[in-house]
């Protein structure tokens, strides 16, 4: 992928921009063609394969194509707290943390709209004989032909499944058509990789090398949108596609305008959403997970409300965002 035309007109995520990041021009994105990034450490907050016990070597970027009202990590994706850098920075820091650390995989949160970057960046990490997976942390929202041209660098995609109902994910993630662009980008990545290597595994250190998880975060008011988008997934993907749960919502300070801002006492208006302010409950969580068993799928990761970590919800403006990785592999 070309560092240099890529950014001309961008078309990295479906919105299709079309701004000249090379000139300094910014998309939804919010992002030009300097690299910026947030956080690069070893993460211990994935499921099991990935994060294993010496954790996965996580490449936070700044930016992001859909800034969900909810998102926990809002402080870089919408706020873009992050410092440039370049291809050779990162790809030392890397080098030196599985020299020190021994990760299990390079793992590149939100990285679409700088797609060139994390394919330069593992260029340069195999380079120095480090031959470790490499992880595409994604939202779902992706760009078929994008995904196309970094398939020789990516490993492992761990995309999202969130919205089966398009006019829920316009609300919270402005973007239209969210779940037939999401099908087709989940098509693609499973047609490059199949389903992840490790979820058929009994070994609980197993480490995945390759293959596709779909990830699922069950929100707070929304459990019809959770059992359309499992049964979704069935039906284009079948019961033995990996699927991994997840009970972590965390309310988050409202931005203006978004559908958690509350603007007086007099309740939400048109566009707010009020179950948006609590964690999902424990019979919200059930009846989700009552639904993947009956639909058969027999490849789970669940997380379950009561397993939430607050050692794990970011601060980005610490040194080491998640506390929850302090003191471990």
């Amino acid at each position: 992928m070309n560092l240099q035309t890529t950014f001309l007109a961008c078309e990295l995520c479906p919105r299709h921009c079309h701004v000249n990041r090379l000139q300094g021009q910014k998309g939804f994105c919010g992002e030009t063609a300097q690299l910026r990034v947030a956080s690069i450490g070893a993460h211990f907050g994935e499921e099991p394969p990935i994060s294993g016990i010496h954790g996965s070597g996580t490449v936070f970027f700044s930016g992001c194509t859909l800034q969900c009202d909810y998102c926990q990590n809002y402080q870089i994706s919408c706020q873009h707290l992050g410092a440039m850098t370049t291809i050779e920075e990162v790809g030392q820091r890397l080098t030196e943390l599985y020299a020190a650390r021994q990760i299990h995989n390079i793992n590149f949160v939100t990285p679409d709209h700088f797609f060139p970057y994390t394919c330069a960046i593992v260029a340069y990490v195999r380079r120095q004989g480090i031959n470790i997976p490499a992880v595409c942390n994604v939202s779902g929202y992706q760009d078929v032909q994008a995904l196309r041209a970094i398939e020789t660098s990516a490993d492992i995609y761990l995309p999202d499944f969130k919205y089966a109902d398009n006019r829920l994910g316009e609300r919270l993630s402005h973007c239209r058509n969210y779940s037939s662009i999401a099908l087709d980008a989940l098509a693609e990545m499973l047609r490059q990789k199949g389903f992840l290597d490790s979820a058929f595994s009994n070994d609980p250190v197993t480490i995945a090398r390759k293959g596709v998880l779909v990830r699922h975060l069950i929100l707070p008011g929304q459990v019809k949108n959770s059992l359309d988008a499992l049964s979704m997934l069935f039906l284009e993907f079948g019961r033995q596609l990996p699927i991994s749960l997840m009970s972590q919502y965390h309310p988050i300070p409202p931005r203006q305008g978004s559908a958690m801002d509350f603007p007086s006492q007099e309740g939400p208006g048109v566009g707010q959403i009020p179950d948006m302010q609590r964690p999902i409950t424990r019979e919200e969580f059930q009846k989700v997970y009552d639904h993947a068993l009956e639909l058969g799928f027999n490849q789970l990761f669940v997380q379950y409300p009561e397993q939430q970590d607050a050692a794990f919800l970011p601060d980005f403006q610490q040194d080491e965002p998640f506390q929850g990785n302090l003191g471990r592999g």
